[in-house]
């Protein structure tokens, strides 16, 4: 286990923050936080839900104060992973090793605000945040306060099926939360449990409003399934199955690991080897070149080239009989090397769409929730409206989707038909409710509700989405100097907010000098073939900048790049 002391000056900071807050507050308010046991937390709590929901801004204000005091900044004790982390990893190989890619083994309860504690103790400032998760970086005091919430207590205990049963709360707290920040124009939103689960939900319900039409050209309505239907999807085949329908996707991108979602993903070979894939169609994504002023003739011919690409696809699936009946696009391809696209190529995109009758689906798992400089990344494209879905996840704490009231699945009842043509007949199956079209077990977790809307609060109080655009210019002007001094190390400079990225001369370089700042107290990602990108959380700034300024520029000496 890491050493004692990486643990106890953190624990007690905060407790102290904790304290400080019990000061502040009602006497129901004061017992919760300052009682330790969960037991006497919990009975405390139940006193007062409006307690809990008055935590005042002066209050979590302080408790940050006092958080910011846990720890200082970088301080490296071994290499990493070291050998307490490498001990874990021995142990925990033959439990199954959780996928394979453990890089290092964690200490969360030492871990605070940008930075992260491993087992060994080593202090890192982290500019990926669990891959662009972790919207107010680690133990941050608003959901360390959010946790003494009776609420949080009884959906942790008794979670519920949200389809299905949800609890009374669950209008007021989407109200409060997603739909605070619902991009114009689209006022529904489905919870999930992953950005994944949001895509394969988001493709079903593109394609049953594409379904519900073709019906209604046949004079049915949109629940209204013939027996050949009914009968045939239970083998997997038309036309009961939309066998013939088709998501286009683009090279590069990546919108999950479950088999609808891997079908369009095209960021690196090993995500989808040996995995089956459906027959979907797959285009070009632009290949721009930088610096982007320098290049602005070539770039929009790449682009016109892709959106006509685009155009032959829908018009050739069309002609077969297979039409495309959703295109789906990430702001910034992330996983396949943050590669980025001028808004007027998105707006064709979303023409496209328009032109084929196809849903447009914007997948913002990486990029919402403000890092961009925008709560949503799309919103900086200017669209004439909206997209018809967006997906959303990570930094949201918990997947989902917009989406427009045209995609609702219909509900009700359904009348069957042997065939198009017969009068309506009896289905002896199992009878069928449209409510269950779009549907699993959980459909997302209340807990992470409560603990979004506390990150919002936050995020409003401490003005974090204009902190993003800021901190995020910093950041640019630091890689832009390191641009000027080691061209080889750092080249193809792009972002938008935080979410910047840059490429080596080549891939064996770029794994070279992330292992390199990792050692060396700071925590990047790579994705594409040789880029290392920067996700840092909400509340990065300005001094973490010059902290990762100074490891920076030493570590691009100590290389010799």
């Amino acid at each position: 286990s890491p050493p004692p002391s990486s643990q106890a000056a953190p624990t007690r900071s905060r407790r102290q923050a904790l304290a400080t807050l019990a000061a502040s507050e009602s006497p129901p308010m004061r017992r919760v936080l300052s009682s330790a046991p969960a037991a006497e937390m919990i009975g405390a709590a139940v006193a007062e839900k409006a307690a809990v929901r008055a935590l005042s801004a002066r209050a979590v204000s302080t408790a940050a104060a006092v958080a910011t005091e846990e720890g200082g900044g970088i301080s490296m004790k071994t290499k990493v992973p070291g050998p307490v982390g490498l001990r874990l990893m021995e142990q925990h190989g033959p439990q199954g090793a959780s996928g394979g890619a453990i890089s290092l083994f964690c200490d969360y309860r030492a871990s605070d605000g940008c930075y992260l504690v491993d087992a060994d103790g080593n202090r890192m400032l982290d500019m990926f945040s669990q891959i662009a998760s972790l919207p107010l970086g680690y133990n941050h005091p608003s959901l360390l306060a959010a946790q003494a919430d009776p609420l949080l207590a009884t959906y942790s205990t008794s979670r519920c099926a949200i389809g299905l049963m949800p609890p009374m709360e669950l209008p007021e707290l989407l109200d409060e939360t997603f739909l605070k920040i619902a991009p114009a124009g689209l006022s529904r939103v489905q919870t999930m449990l992953c950005g994944s689960s949001a895509n394969e939900n988001v493709f079903k319900a593109a394609m049953f409003a594409y379904r519900a039409k073709q019906r209604a050209k046949a004079g049915r309505g949109p629940t209204d399934f013939t027996r050949d239907e009914l009968e045939s999807c239970m083998v997997n085949q038309s036309p009961g199955c939309a066998n013939d329908l088709s998501i286009l996707s683009f090279r590069g991108g990546f919108h999950g690991r479950t088999m609808a979602a891997l079908t369009c993903t095209h960021s690196k070979p090993v995500h989808k080897l040996d995995a089956p894939a459906f027959d979907w169609p797959t285009a070009d994504f632009p290949a721009l070149q930088y610096p982007l002023e320098h290049h602005a003739a070539e770039n929009a011919a790449e682009e016109a080239r892709c959106v006509d690409g685009a155009r032959a696809i829908f018009e050739a699936r069309l002609a077969e009989g297979r039409p495309v009946v959703g295109l789906i696009i990430e702001p910034i391809l992330s996983e396949g090397g943050d590669l980025h696209a001028s808004p007027s190529f998105f707006a064709s995109l979303q023409r496209l769409c328009g032109e084929f009758d196809a849903a447009f689906i914007v997948d913002e798992v990486q990029t919402g929730v403000m890092a961009s400089g925008h709560m949503w990344a799309h919103q900086a494209w200017g669209l004439p409206e909206a997209p018809d879905f967006v997906v959303f996840s990570k930094k949201a704490l918990l997947g989902g989707y917009y989406f427009k009231e045209a995609f609702q699945p219909p509900q009700g009842r359904h009348v069957q038909r042997r065939s198009d043509t017969d009068p309506a007949s009896h289905w002896p199956g199992p009878s069928l409710t449209a409510g269950y079209r779009i549907f699993n077990t959980w459909m997302g977790d209340m807990t992470k509700l409560l603990l979004f809307r506390a990150v919002l609060e936050a995020a409003e109080r401490e003005g974090l989405q204009a902190r993003a655009v800021s901190t995020g210019a910093a950041l640019m002007r630091t890689l832009e100097a390191a641009r000027e001094r080691h061209p080889r190390a750092v080249r193809n400079l792009r972002g938008a907010g935080t979410i910047i990225a840059f490429d080596c001369e080549t891939p064996e370089m770029r794994d070279e000098l992330a292992a390199a700042l990792r050692n060396n107290g700071v925590l990047v990602g790579t994705n594409g073939s040789q880029s290392i990108r920067f996700r840092p959380a909400l509340i990065f700034g300005d001094e973490h900048v010059d902290e990762f300024e100074g490891v920076f520029a030493a570590t691009l000496r100590q290389l010799a790049l």
